[in-house]
């Protein structure tokens, strides 16, 4: 069977919320076969970007926050929604903001520490089966504390500094909770010179 051949379509579509923070759908599709699938939710969001930033001494700068989904406090690296002049959270790409000055910004925000020391590790979808947005991945070296936080007023969280060993025995534990902030993780030890 060829690609073409597994390809749903979209029969009907529903917006069931549509607001400047997200587009929440309920679609009909059609299966290759014919068959009618319905309901299916998914949704559309703003794209955004994930840090995984360490300091001179070779650290790791994360962040710990409270994560509604899984009501939970949780820790994962520095991350943030890359912004659009028309203030939506999704829509067409060409009006957003670059994703590394998205990256530079959010790690400054969340943080206070900078980077002259950047990498593009990945652009990925965030869960391609119900969202069309993408998360861009990048590893910050040699960030130094050079501001306070400042953060949005939605935004509660501390810095946390770990090392490797820390960070890889919260992934086994399970209690680094966000699954592209692991990816991200596993591409960075790629990038670590050895």
């Amino acid at each position: 069977m060829e690609d073409k051949d597994l390809i749903w379509e979209e029969i009907s579509r529903e917006h069931i919320v549509r607001d400047e923070w997200i587009d929440f759908r309920k679609s009909a599709y059609r299966y290759p076969d014919g068959r009618v699938f319905s309901p299916y939710y998914s949704y559309s969001r703003r794209d955004y970007t994930v840090i995984v930033a360490s300091d001179t001494e070779g650290r790791y700068i994360c962040v710990r926050q409270f994560r509604q989904g899984i009501k939970e406090v949780t820790t994962e690296f520095p991350a943030g929604g890359i912004e659009r002049p028309d203030g939506r959270e999704y829509g067409d790409r060409s009006k957003a903001e670059d994703a590394l000055a998205c990256a530079k910004r959010e790690l400054l925000e969340e943080t206070g520490y900078e980077s002259n020391d950047w990498a593009h590790l990945l652009t990925v979808p965030s869960n391609a089966t119900i969202t069309d947005n993408y998360a861009h991945v990048f590893m910050a070296r040699n960030c130094r504390k050079v501001d306070e936080q400042h953060l949005d007023e939605t935004e509660y969280l501390n810095v946390v500094i770990l090392t490797a060993e820390e960070i890889e025995k919260l992934i086994h534990a399970g209690r680094f909770q966000q699954s592209v902030h692991v990816m991200a993780w596993l591409l960075a030890k790629e990038k670590q010179p050895s």
